[in-house]
């Protein structure tokens, strides 16, 4: 494995950690269904998720009450399944955003540091 694929791996691992951040940013501002939040993401290319991490992601946030869930028919295919951010949601998400803020500041610094023993 060369140096190219060990940085593709982890940012791979990178975005996974931020795929739960993400996904309750994109519902923030109103409901989605699960293919249109992956639409959402996709404009983001850095951010983009498959669908094999969105679902999980969204029944976990489901489960724990940090998003609601509604089938309603649509007029092209299946049910669709609408989530919607709750206020347990709003509340993770806040703190999710504050950590992130405090974490980047933080890894900014560091990279920053000139004291930090390494060359950058």
């Amino acid at each position: 494995m060369g140096e190219n694929d060990d940085i593709r791996v982890w940012i791979s691992q990178l975005r996974k950690g931020l795929a739960e951040l993400c996904v309750l940013a994109c519902l923030r501002d109103g409901e989605a269904y699960g293919y249109e939040l992956l639409r959402r993401l996709k404009t983001y290319p850095w951010l983009s998720v498959t669908e094999g991490t969105l679902y999980p992601i969204l029944n976990r946030a489901a489960d724990a009450g940090w998003v609601a869930l509604e089938h309603r028919a649509s007029v092209t295919g299946p049910p669709r399944r609408y989530y919607s951010m709750t206020e347990a949601g709003t509340k993770r998400l806040t703190g999710m955003i504050k950590a992130w803020h405090e974490i980047g500041a933080s890894v900014e610094v560091l990279l920053n540091d000139n004291n930090s023993g390494g060359e950058l």
